[in-house]
């Protein structure tokens, strides 16, 4: 099974091949949202569901894969990151053995980084495409949620971490989204939606309306990025083309 050598197998039959798309460039970051490793284990691996991920990481620091890399596993469900709708062909989904409201673990957060470190020198995926379920699938998924640490995961050049920079003395709606939709995000769903799916990642104590902050951190995201990076965000009504998550 092609992937992380230091992973336990536990194969689900929950994947496909990939779609227009010979290798993953993207990784995305889930929580389980069960209350242990094995109850994730056995939904993710059950013909009943159709789910799956490339990996698993327990709250001890066991990473068990359960897909192959080259394989088109189904995490990420209704989707859309940087012009792409079917992110399952284009990605690896690495599941947190989480509850969604417990701290992530010291040995658990460390597997991930190795986990993490190894899958991007191995396929040459770029830092920056490193991503929450939450940010491509706003308005529908909060994971890996407000106490994941991705300042942390930064500081070991894994997604990225926006220097703040000077903070402008008003806000600019147009251009957080412009901002928002050259990272990644889908814009077109409105100020309200990408403005909760940026602050979760980036800002989760934050409330209220877009404020200098959010354009500021914004703006400092798009100096981590290739020219070449910049895109327009789809239209709406291709939302129904691909959900994104079964064969």
């Amino acid at each position: 099974m092609i992937g992380y050598s230091g992973a336990t197998s536990n194969p689900s039959n929950n994947h496909g091949a990939r779609r227009e798309c010979d290798s993953p460039d993207l990784v995305v970051l889930h929580y389980t949202a069960m209350e242990t490793d094995q109850e994730a284990l056995e939904r993710l691996c059950s013909s009943d569901h159709e789910v799956s991920a490339h990996y698993l990481i327990s709250a001890s620091g066991e990473i068990f894969q359960l897909v192959a890399e080259d394989r088109r596993a189904w995490h990420a469900g209704l989707s859309y990151w940087a012009g792409q709708r079917d992110v399952n062909s284009r990605s690896i989904g690495i599941e947190l053995d989480n509850n969604g409201s417990a701290p992530f673990p010291y040995p658990q957060s460390r597997a991930l980084v190795a986990l993490c470190q190894d899958i991007l020198q191995r396929w040459s995926i770029p830092t920056w495409r490193v991503v929450a379920h939450s940010d491509i699938a706003i308005g529908r998924k909060i994971d890996p949620g407000p106490i994941f640490d991705w300042y942390g995961l930064a500081k070991e050049n894994i997604g990225i971490w926006p220097a703040l920079g000077q903070v402008a003395l008003g806000t600019d709606e147009a251009q957080f989204l412009e901002d928002a939709a050259i990272y990644g995000y889908e814009t077109t769903l409105g100020l309200k939606l990408v403005l909760s799916a940026f602050r979760l990642h980036f800002r989760p104590m934050a409330q209220g309306p877009l404020d200098p902050i959010d354009c500021a951190l914004a703006h400092g995201l798009i100096d981590y990025l290739p020219l070449t990076r910049l895109t327009e965000p789809l239209n709406r009504r291709e939302r129904g083309e691909l959900d994104g998550r079964g064969p």
